[in-house]
């Protein structure tokens, strides 16, 4: 019995073979490459083909992460055009209420000034007949302080 043991471990242990390697010194400095007109065209036919398909690759993608850009860049231009938008709506809304006449009429009380007296507004956008000249005068103005 013990035999047998002895037997199957010995069995089990040897697998084949060992590995065992030699070196073996090859000289190919005699060894000329012979040169195929074919398999050279074809090999330069290949290359075009993949510089081509490369650039095409390329032109795409640059085609799309421009388009990616630009869709960037309109969607900011329209919120800043919206906004400025807003913005000019809320200013004509400022301007229409300070240009308000009883606004301007109720500060100018507050300052202390009154009514103009009859001739003592003379409007300067009424255009004058073009054919009589306009002569200039000086006319006495009063200087109210506000102090």
């Amino acid at each position: 019995m013990q035999s047998a043991v002895f037997s199957s471990r010995r069995k089990s242990c040897w697998m084949g073979t060992p590995e065992i390697y030699f070196r073996k010194a090859i000289d190919n400095s005699r060894l000329v490459k012979v040169e195929d007109p074919r398999r050279e065209r074809e090999m330069k036919y290949f290359g075009l083909a993949l510089c081509l398909l490369f650039l095409l690759v390329m032109g795409y993608a640059l085609q799309h992460f421009r388009a990616i850009e630009y869709g960037y860049k309109i969607e900011a231009l329209r919120t800043e055009r919206d906004n400025l938008a807003e913005m000019n709506r809320a200013l004509r809304l400022e301007e229409a209420s300070l240009r308000d006449p009883e606004r301007i009429d109720a500060m100018a009380r507050q300052l202390g000034l009154e009514s103009p007296q009859p001739g003592q507004v003379l409007r300067m956008d009424v255009p004058a007949d073009a054919a009589t000249p306009v002569m200039a005068s000086v006319t006495p103005v009063a200087v109210v302080s506000a102090r």
